[in-house]
């Protein structure tokens, strides 16, 4: 009986350190949305820009899409952002931008000195939209298929691999698909 007592630490130990093992194969950037597969979520939100237009539920049907959630005080933003103006160009990829809590000066300051890779850009300087959107924190992207429905949601700064193996493969089967 005193040997049984003696393996309930050790049979703990292999649980708690198999658990842990299996958390640390899981990629952190990609967490759980209940938005998959889910029309995008209603939303109207004002310009950032001025004489620009605004981000509204409406304006992401009819054609595959990314939306980007970003701010200027966001360093993985910033590293991040080259890549959407290589997509805008080369993929002919419409971007809808959600300016996420951020001050609107400073949004359009950052946006004049990167360049401007949005369709459209929103402002949603009291996570409003990013609520309903299920944000976690900047950058965040999201596919959008022609019917108006998340497909796929990444969360931290898309870098080079993650675009060509990842976003533009979801990207092209969705445009194939009618």
């Amino acid at each position: 009986m005193k040997r049984a007592l003696f393996l309930i630490p050790l049979l703990l130990f292999i649980g708690l350190a198999g658990y842990l093992g299996f958390g640390l194969t899981r990629d952190a950037r990609i967490l759980p949305s209940t938005l998959i597969d889910k029309p995008a979520p209603d939303f109207d939100l004002p310009p950032l820009l001025p004489g620009g237009q605004g981000l509204k539920t409406a304006d992401l049907g009819g054609q595959v899409s990314l939306v980007n959630v970003f701010a200027s005080w966001c360093v993985p933003c910033r590293a991040e952002h080259p890549i959407w103006a290589k997509v805008t160009k080369d993929e002919r990829l419409p971007i809808y931008g959600i300016n996420w809590k951020d001050k609107r000066p400073q949004a359009q300051a950052w946006l004049e000195q990167l360049g401007n890779p949005y369709a459209r850009v929103g402002f949603d300087p009291d996570n409003k939209a990013g609520i309903e959107w299920g944000v976690y924190g900047a950058p965040e992207t999201y596919v959008v298929d022609r019917n108006g429905r998340v497909r796929f949601k990444y969360v931290g700064p898309v870098f080079e691999e993650t675009l060509k193996n990842t976003i533009l493969p979801l990207v092209r089967k969705l445009r194939e698909e009618s």
